[in-house]
């Protein structure tokens, strides 16, 4: 990720603190924060640097097909999860736009919105061994 606005950064430290320390609606009240100060599309912002948090430095640009066996029986968030990575890792931007405003249509973001931030977690424990 390069040229995002370090109040976009600390805003995603501060859901990924929070996730870590199991605070859920620390995790919310910092999206809402995002939000009421700019908007949605400051979410999404927040929610793209969750992504390249889960898919690190480093990756060849190119088509990436993640494997996630068992999306399609999983729920909506774990679903969506899912593709809004795959799209990071693909740098398609338009496609993550289109996640979202779908998770929004759908009434589902705020459940996606935490799913990601404890998948952003679980891969940080994960590395970190």
């Amino acid at each position: 990720m390069t040229d995002v606005p370090q109040e976009t950064l600390d805003d995603a430290t501060a859901v990924l603190t929070s996730a870590l320390a199991g605070d859920s609606d620390a995790v919310v009240g910092t999206f809402d924060a995002v939000v009421d100060r700019s908007g949605v599309a400051g979410a999404y912002e927040v929610a793209w640097c969750l992504a390249a948090t889960m898919v690190g430095d480093g990756v060849p640009q190119g088509a990436w097909t993640l494997d996630f066996p068992g999306i399609e029986e999983a729920g909506y968030d774990a679903r969506w999860v899912a593709r809004f990575v795959s799209a990071y890792a693909n740098s398609d931007g338009d496609t993550g736009a289109a996640l979202f405003g779908a998770a929004i249509a759908d009434g589902q973001l705020p459940d996606c919105l935490l799913t990601l931030a404890g998948s952003a977690v679980a891969t940080l424990r994960h590395r970190a061994g």
